[in-house]
């Protein structure tokens, strides 16, 4: 749009419209894009070159670098009738960007004009044009969507001309998802022939608008209305839609419009039926300082995976390396996007490349990039304290410890302040992190004190606001930053955001331009169930109670499980189901994966204590003390005995060679005996009800497959599973293997002699489940099978709600404290 002309000076200038957002040449140079992010911007190109058509406008310079996407998802097609002149004699040879048009032979046959590599062939040949030339263009600009690559490249000019006279784009190389529909209105816009080429861009138009009116993949969608009846009543859509005005060169335009005040913009990112937010393992989304980018952790199946959404952009794109992740964060410069994974902490660039480990972190509650390079996060195995690192590398230093004395249980949550003098972060009290404390460390004297209480999950915004959560409900105080301290009383802003009363996290995420990312939900999300499912996929409650359960082991006769239930800290409980009791086993430190001997008299479990991981066993009625069976200084996760209680398998994490396979003689001197041990992972070692055989998970191949090896002789191994396996559990018969692939539970009937022979899988049901740790195991008779799994709310985890301009609200709302 013109807005206005200026003369001043002795120099006329054009006022014009600010367009922001990345060009689509921008987008392009990353790889080509998804084929539904592709005709959304083409179906708008059609509609913007459509409305330049029916006033007699041809635009003769339509390419990437003239398209952008705006912030709020609207494609603007720039430059009508405003291409430079190139001189004849410039040399220059960048075909993307060599516009050659010369305004004063604008109607001149003869004058080429445009930019060679989306230039019609009539354009080449200097010969008259109509909309047809746009067409063409239309047809160069969507091939280069869909594949990445220019439909007419050449390493000159003349080269790029050549191929526009003499050669046929290669449709093969388009996507093979590409609708037999789009492919044919790429080969009509692309006919060299004007005359048999398409002759009106609202043909292209409907076509798109036809496909994709039948199309549900679109993952952004914007609504006018709010998510839940009990959201603010401010959060409305203020997007104003409509095809971008026209420019023109006609000097003496007067000021039509004036640009309108920021208003708030909310808007969905809506994942596919497939995939869902992974939570209860710490944040699943993050926003880029800036608010440009939003990273969210999303589950396929038994792992998880980054993905990356630049807000003016339709779809999220994987970040590869990134397998398993939990705990996203930027680097406050939005360059680096660090992450927990196979505990370690890592960080990958936003631009494309490798991921990076920084240190060793097997279970970490939060994390934060302060602006001197440092990071600090919580761990769970350090003393739920908190440590920081250099983000280049290097030791962890614990910052900070509960302090007992004082009731307190754990420190996690970390958010480093503006200068990075002071972290604010979240106090574990007494059973809920609804009654949990704000606190703020200084982080050279080491001491913290109290800003708040009842509340988890502290965040400083900009605004000049503490902002954090409590029973589901967003709260924000104001927030002296020079001296630390909160003015006046904590006010609700929004209700309604998932939020975890046994582990504190809370799913929202706030950047420097003001900007709000939440995933919708209540306080219920780390609530899971236990449930028995037969073959067929029946489901029947365990019990009627629904508890943060993690880890689970079924004992031999059927009657107890023994669980890890998280909180503040987390402990092995034991469920009687025949009389319905829930007893605790464990009270200090962190205990986890429990195990029961198959005599069901006691229980295998890690803890961490004194600064060492080890593998402990107590009677599972609580008569007697707790022994130490292993130490080490890196994980440990126990997972099945020999039927006679002799041996005990169990996986180490190294850090040098990834997940190992121990075994523990449990008579004489109790000495670990290293079975395996490779430079992939292998996990979940089962061994056989004859105690001859052993299977585990292997990551090999590039993914997690089942094998089964010979345990106490030589002979090679089998895979069990096909496209993909984890978690193996044997039938107490020997006669069967089960285990999981994405959301479905396989078993796989096996003969393990005189040789090992294995059959087909097959799915019994399909399962969701909590994570890929011990989750479930088969009854004495396999005709059962007793599961952790979330509740139906955390199953169905599939939209991610973004308020655009949210400070603005917040600052109407309440007056900021001092920046």
């Amino acid at each position: 749009a013109i807005y206005g002309l200026e003369e001043g000076g002795g120099v006329r200038a054009l006022v014009m419209e600010l367009v922001e957002g990345l060009t689509l040449a921008e987008k392009i140079k990353l790889g080509a894009l998804p084929v539904d992010e592709s005709l959304q911007i083409a179906r708008q190109m059609a509609d913007a070159l459509e409305a330049a058509h029916e006033r007699g406008v041809v635009h003769r310079d339509l390419k990437p670098a003239n398209v952008k996407i705006t912030p709020s998802g609207k494609v603007k097609v720039l430059d009508f009738g405003l291409a430079k002149a190139l001189a004849p004699d410039s040399g220059v040879q960048d075909i993307s960007h060599s516009p050659t048009l010369s305004a004063a032979g604008a109607t001149r046959e003869g004058l080429i004009m445009g930019t060679v590599a989306y230039m019609s062939p009539e354009q080449a040949r200097g010969k008259p044009l109509d909309k047809r030339t746009d067409i063409w263009a239309f047809g160069c600009v969507l091939y280069e969507c869909l594949t990445g690559r220019q439909a007419f490249g050449g390493d000159t000019i003349s080269d790029a001309v050549a191929a526009i006279l003499t050669r046929t784009p290669d449709l093969d190389t388009l996507p093979a998802e590409t609708p037999l529909r789009i492919r044919e209105l790429l080969r009509r816009c692309l006919q060299k022939d004007a005359k048999q080429r398409l002759h009106d861009i609202a043909d292209a138009r409907i076509e798109i608008e036809e496909l994709l009116s039948g199309s549900s993949s679109a993952v952004t969608s914007v609504s006018g209305k709010p998510e839940r009846s009990q959201m603010a009543p401010w959060v409305v859509v203020a997007i104003v839609a409509g095809l971008a005005v026209l420019g023109t060169a006609v000097m003496g335009w007067k000021l039509l419009h004036a640009p309108t005040a920021r208003g708030l913009v909310h808007f969905v990112d809506a994942l596919p039926p497939n995939e869902s937010l992974a939570r209860g393992a710490g944040p699943a989304l993050a926003f880029s300082p800036d608010g440009r980018r939003l990273v969210y952790v999303v589950r396929h199946g038994g792992s998880t995976q980054l993905y990356l959404r630049a807000i003016d952009d339709f779809q999220a794109k994987l970040i590869p390396g990134t397998e398993s992740a939990t705990n996203p964060f930027f680097s406050p410069d939005g360059q680096w996007i660090g992450f927990f994974t196979d505990r370690q902490l890592k960080k990958v660039p936003v631009g494309g490349g490798s991921a990076v480990a920084v240190c060793d972190a097997a279970s970490p509650w939060g994390a934060s990039w302060g602006e001197d390079d440092t990071i600090y996060y919580a761990e769970r195995w350090q003393g739920e304290s908190i440590l920081r690192v250099s983000a280049r590398g290097g030791t962890p230093q614990v910052v900070s410890r509960p302090d007992a004395k004082k009731g307190e249980s754990s420190h996690r949550w970390p958010h480093v302040l503006p200068g990075g003098e002071a972290v604010l972060f979240t106090i574990g009290i007494g059973t809920s992190f609804d009654d949990a404390h704000i606190a703020i460390l200084n982080v050279k004297t080491g001491q913290w004190r109290t800003l708040v209480e009842g509340g988890t999950y502290p965040r400083y915004e900009s605004s000049g606001h503490l902002v954090f959560v409590r029973a589901g409900t967003l709260l924000a105080v104001p927030f002296d930053l020079k001296s630390g301290e909160v003015r006046g009383t904590p006010v609700s802003v929004l209700e309604g955001v998932t939020t975890s009363t046994a582990n504190g996290e809370a799913q929202f995420s706030l950047a420097e331009d003001g900007s709000l990312a939440y995933i919708p939900g209540d306080t219920t999300e780390s609530e899971r169930k236990l449930t028995w499912v037969d073959r067929k996929g029946a489901a029947r409650a365990v019990s009627e109670g629904r508890r943060p359960y993690e880890d689970l082991s079924l004992s031999r006769d059927g009657r107890r499980l023994a669980m890890t239930i998280e909180g503040p800290t987390w402990n092995v409980w034991v469920y009687d189901m025949e009389r319905g009791t829930l007893t605790r086993l464990t009270h200090q430190y962190t205990n986890t994966d429990p195990l029961w001997t198959p005599d069901g008299k006691r229980i295998v479990f890690t803890s961490y204590r004194g600064g060492q991981y080890g593998l402990f066993w107590t009677p599972a009625d609580g008569s007697g003390p707790e022994e130490r069976l292993v130490a080490s200084p890196n994980f440990l996760h126990p997972y099945s005995f020999s039927s006679d209680g002799k041996l005990l398998a169990y996986s180490e994490q190294n850090p040098q060679t990834s997940d190992d396979i121990w075994i523990l003689p449990m008579d004489g001197e109790r000495k670990p005996q290293l079975f395996l041990r490779t430079p992939s992972q292998e996990r979940f070692p089962a061994l056989s009800p004859d105690g001859q055989w052993i299977a585990y998970q292997s990551d090999e191949s590039g993914r997690p497959e089942i094998y089964v090896q010979p345990f106490s002789r030589g002979g090679g191994r089998a895979q069990i599973s096909i496209n993909g396996g984890m978690n193996p559990r044997w039938a107490p018969t020997a006669r069967e293997l089960f285990y999981l692939q994405a959301e479905n539970f396989m078993a796989v009937p096996v003969e393990t002699k005189p040789t090992l022979r294995a059959g087909m899988p097959r799915a019994l049901f399909e399962i969701a489940f909590t994570d890929s740790g011990h989750f479930y195991d088969p009854s004495a008779d396999a005709q059962k099978f007793v599961f952790i799994v979330p509740n139906e709310q955390q199953a169905a985890a599939k939209q991610i709600n973004v308020v655009l301009n949210w400070f603005e609200e917040l600052n109407r709302r309440l007056p900021a404290g001092k920046k």
